[in-house]
C-alpha cells in the first residue's frame, strides 16, 4: 500500500496512537484501523513490540504473530525513557484523536505521559486504557495476562470436559474481547467527542472482558447461588446443542428449541423420542442429558458428516461440522466473505492474514497495509509533524527515535 493513500471506512480521518504490544491493545488498534482509522503504532526502544519475539512460526523471518496482529497499522518507534523521545510523542499527541495504552497502571504516569499530561496537550484526546484489571480498585496496580484473566474470572472453571482438569479457552478470549471492547469505547467516546468536543477517559481490563463472557453462567449463580461446571461441548441451559460424533468426524447440532428437537428426531429415525418422558421438554433433556447423547450418537456414528449436514439441512436444524483452524481459513465460505486477505510484507512477502468482521454497505472496510517494520514510518511520520530531516537524523543519532536499517 502507498503511504500516502488514505483509508477508506467509517472511521476515516480517526487519528489513533497505538501505544500497545502482544494482543489486547493491537486488537483494539486493528479494529480501529480496518474501520478507516490513521492508526500509528508507537513501538518501544530497543526491540519494539514484545510479539515480534515471538519467532516460531516466522515467515522470512518475521513473526507471524505479529504481522496478524498489526497489519493495516503504519509504525514508528520511539523511546519513551528519552527526553527527546517524550517530545516526539507530545507533538503527536497535539493533532490525535485517540491514545490506546496497554501497560501495567501507572507505567505512562511514571515516565510523564499519563493521561493528566497528555490531556493538558490536547484536552479533546480519548484515552483509551486497556490494563489487567483496570484502573480502579484493589488490583489496579497489578499486570495481567490473558491465562491469569480466564482464571480469575472462571472462565477456566466451566472450559473442558466434566470432572477435567481446569481449562483455558483455546484462544485469547480476554486479550482478544478487552481489544475489541476497547474499540467499541472509543466509538462511542469519539461520538460524544463530535457532539461536544471532550475528550475522556476509555478504561477496561483483561478481567473485565474475561467476566463479561459469563452471562448465562452469572445468571445462573445470581439465581441459584451455585457455580457452573464444565460441560465439554454441551450447553448450560438447552439440549440437544452439542458436538457429537459421525463416522468421519465430529458435528455440532444445535437443537436449541422445541421445534429443532422435534425435527432432529424425525431425521435421526426417532420420531418416538419426542415422546419419551425423559426427552419431552427441554428440563427433561437437561436433566437426561447423557442418556440423550448416547442415543444419539449411537445413530451419527453410522453415518458421515457430509450425510448428516445435508438431512438436517434439508429439516432446517442448525447444524455444522467441527473443523479444524485449517479446513475453516480455507472453506468457500470463509472465502467469500473477504475474511482471508493477501498482504504483500517487505521482508516476508506475500503472507496471507485474517481480513474484517465487519462489512458495511456504504463505507466499505480495506485490509492493504502489511504490519510495519520496526520504525518503518519514523521519517514520514516525523516529518508531517514538522522535523526536518535534520532533526530526524538527530533524532536517531540519540535514540529518541528508530528506524530501519538501510538495505
Amino acid at each position: 500500500m502507498n503511504t500516502s493513500q488514505k483509508p477508506s471506512g467509517p472511521l476515516a480521518g480517526l487519528r489513533v496512537l497505538e501505544l500497545c504490544q502482544i494482543m489486547s491493545g493491537p486488537t483494539c488498534g486493528q479494529m480501529l484501523a480496518d474501520l478507516g482509522a490513521d492508526v500509528i503504532k508507537v513501538e518501544k526502544l530497543p526491540g519494539g513490540d514484545d510479539a515480534r519475539g515471538y519467532r516460531d512460526p516466522q515467515v522470512g523471518g518475521v513473526s507471524g504473530p505479529f504481522m496478524m496482529m498489526n497489519r493495516n497499522k503504519r509504525g514508528i518507534a520511539i523511546n519513551l525513557k528519552h527526553e527527546a523521545g517524550k517530545a516526539v510523542l507530545l507533538r503527536m499527541v497535539q493533532d490525535a484523536d485517540v491514545l490506546v495504552e496497554n501497560f501495567r497502571g501507572g507505567t505512562l504516569d511514571k515516565l510523564g505521559l499519563g493521561y493528566e499530561v497528555v490531556a493538558k496537550v490536547n484536552p479533546g484526546l480519548i484515552y483509551c486504557s486497556i490494563s489487567g484489571y483496570g484502573r480502579t480498585g484493589p488490583y489496579a496496580s497489578k499486570g495481567g495476562f490473558d491465562l491469569i484473566a480466564q482464571g480469575f474470572a472462571g472462565l477456566m472453571s466451566i472450559t473442558g470436559e466434566p470432572g477435567g482438569a481446569p481449562a483455558k479457552n483455546g484462544n485469547a478470549v480476554s486479550d482478544m474481547n478487552a481489544g475489541i471492547l476497547g474499540a467499541l469505547g472509543i466509538v462511542a467516546a469519539y461520538v460524544h467527542k463530535l457532539k461536544t468536543g471532550e475528550g475522556q477517559i476509555v478504561d477496561t481490563s483483561l478481567s473485565d472482558a474475561a467476566l463479561q463472557q459469563l452471562y448465562w453462567h452469572a445468571a445462573i449463580f445470581f439465581a441459584t447461588g451455585k457455580s457452573s461446571a464444565p460441560t465439554g461441548s454441551a450447553h448450560i441451559l438447552t439440549a440437544p446443542y452439542q458436538a457429537f460424533q459421525a463416522s468421519d468426524g465430529w458435528i455440532n447440532i444445535g437443537g436449541a428449541n422445541q421445534a429443532n428437537w422435534e425435527r432432529i428426531a424425525e431425521v435421526l429415525g426417532h420420531p418416538e423420542w419426542r415422546d419419551d418422558p425423559r426427552f419431552k421438554t427441554n428440563s427433561d433433556r437437561m436433566a437426561n442429558l447423557q442418556a440423550l447423547a448416547a442415543l444419539m450418537n449411537a445413530v451419527l456414528c453410522t453415518q458421515t458428516r457430509a450425510h448428516w449436514q445435508a438431512a438436517f439441512d434439508h429439516a432446517g436444524v442448525p447444524a455444522g461440522p467441527v473443523h479444524t483452524v485449517g479446513e475453516a481459513l480455507t472453506h468457500p465460505q470463509t472465502l467469500a466473505r473477504g475474511m482471508v486477505v493477501e498482504l504483500d510484507h517487505p521482508q516476508a512477502g506475500l503472507t496471507r492474514a485474517l481480513g474484517c468482521p465487519i462489512h458495511f454497505s456504504a463505507t466499505p472496510t480495506q485490509v492493504t497495509r502489511p504490519a510495519p517494520l520496526l520504525g518503518q514510518h519514523t521519517r514520514e511520520l516525523l516529518h508531517a509533524h514538522g522535523y526536518s530531516h535534520a532533526d530526524i537524523d538527530d533524532l536517531v543519532a540519540q535514540g529518541a527515535v528508530g528506524e530501519p536499517a538501510a538495505a
